[in-house]
């Protein structure tokens, strides 16, 4: 009932929203913007139209990318290519014009799979991750799909799925891949090596970065980690659980509405929404125009909500932040009981941002202890000052002092 009510509200608004965007971009195209009180009009219909979700992955926006440094800098064209794809996700990679020329002293770049979050937002919130990395790299990225837009006669998708993806994605690429993990899929990706060093498989990776990832909850405890233990399994699946509209390809699909993680995100930190969506309005009025695109920029993209298949989502909670199985040696994949501690050939590396208050610092470096039979020297971590959540992973500090350090730990593997 309530995804049926949330889909009638935004009915009945996107008519008013639409028409705020044509009168907004009207008085721009007629240079009225400038006249008394018109400028107030065309800043006001914006904010109106942009408070809406939208349902579909944004572009990545990933044209090009700038290689080298000084005088030698210069930009190569960036093409998506899909590897694979599968009915809950596709492997894209994002290939360079000079993929084939790029590599040092002959070798090719190293081949760097980047495991977006399953969690209510599309992988193109890691979008900056990606354009960053492909200056030195080749970059591929999970790319999950909208649940609400999966049939039911593709089935379910659990937590188990979701790791067997990652090593259907890894067997792909083959050996000598680098993986980086970002938030919730530490905890699958970190199974999914284990796993696959279980079975002694050929294609295990070179490294691993973790990134703000939730390996064990249990340390620091974060306001998302103290809500996760408040309420029984039951509870959110009972009022958290609900069922695609009709209207949709999954149509009776039981979902977390992407909706609802999205509302619980900003209730985090409200006051936080409201002042850039003030500013976005000032700015308009002021004609801060850059200012005001690159609030337009991130809301565009914050807005972008993805539904989650419930198995996955009530799995995720229970194991993950409940039960804490992959830190107690509890996990299993499909009834097979992972050990961390067979991981030997791949090196590891956590970053950690030093004002995460949805991972706090503790939870991700737990992935060495847990990984006890890799050799110290392939073990690394850093702590990012200044930087909550987003900012591991986007930013100026990921890509001046985060990132560098991602890439010479990737290179001294490859």
């Amino acid at each position: 009932m309530l995804y049926s009510a949330y889909q009638a509200l935004t009915d009945c608004l996107t008519p008013w929203q639409q028409a705020a965007t044509l009168t907004t971009e009207s008085l721009r195209a007629a240079g009225w913007t400038g006249a008394a009180g018109i400028s107030q009009v065309a800043a006001a219909c914006e904010v109106f139209a942009r408070l809406k979700l939208t349902h579909s992955r944004p572009s990545f926006g990933i044209d090009s990318v700038t290689v080298g440094q000084g005088s030698d800098a210069h930009e190569v064209a960036v093409t998506e290519q899909v590897m694979q794809r599968r009915a809950f996700g596709t492997l894209l990679r994002f290939e360079r014009a000079d993929v084939d020329q790029a590599g040092d002293s002959g070798h090719p770049l190293p081949k760097v799979l980047i495991v977006a979050p399953l969690s209510g937002h599309f992988a193109t919130l890691l979008a900056d991750t990606a354009r960053t990395m492909l200056a030195d790299h080749d970059v591929y990225i999970t790319d999950w799909h909208n649940a609400r837009m999966v049939p039911l006669s593709e089935g379910g998708f659990g937590l188990s799925d979701y790791v067997d993806h990652v090593i259907g994605f890894i067997e792909t690429l083959g050996p000598h891949t680098h993986l980086v993990a970002v938030c919730q899929p530490c905890v699958p990706v970190l199974a999914a090596v284990a796993l696959m060093a279980q079975r002694n498989h050929d294609a295990q990776p070179r490294s691993m970065t973790l990134m703000a990832g939730p390996i064990d909850c249990r340390v620091n405890p974060t306001q998302v980690n103290e809500m996760a233990v408040s309420k029984p399994i039951d509870w959110f699946e009972r009022n958290l659980v609900h069922t695609v509209p009709l209207r949709y390809p999954g149509a009776m699909r039981r979902v977390y509405p992407g909706f609802l993680q999205l509302s619980a995100f900003v209730a985090m930190n409200p006051e936080r929404h409201k002042s850039a969506f003030q500013n976005l309005y000032t700015q308009r009025i002021a004609g801060e125009h850059d200012q005001a695109e690159a609030t337009v920029k991130f809301y565009d993209e914050y807005f972008a909500v993805n539904d989650l298949p419930a198995e996955f989502y009530l799995e995720t909670v229970a194991q993950v932040f409940q039960e804490y199985t992959l830190a107690r040696g509890e996990f299993e994949v499909h009834g097979e009981r992972i050990d961390t501690g067979a991981i030997r050939r791949t090196a590891l590396f956590t970053v950690e941002g030093e004002r995460d208050d949805i991972c706090a610092i503790g939870q991700t470096v737990a992935a060495h202890d847990l990984c006890s039979n890799i050799k110290p020297w392939m073990k690394h971590h850093h702590v990012q000052l200044g930087v909550g959540h987003y900012g591991v992973f986007s930013g100026r500090r990921w890509r001046e002092q985060i990132y560098p350090r991602v890439r010479e730990m990737i290179h001294s593997m490859s």
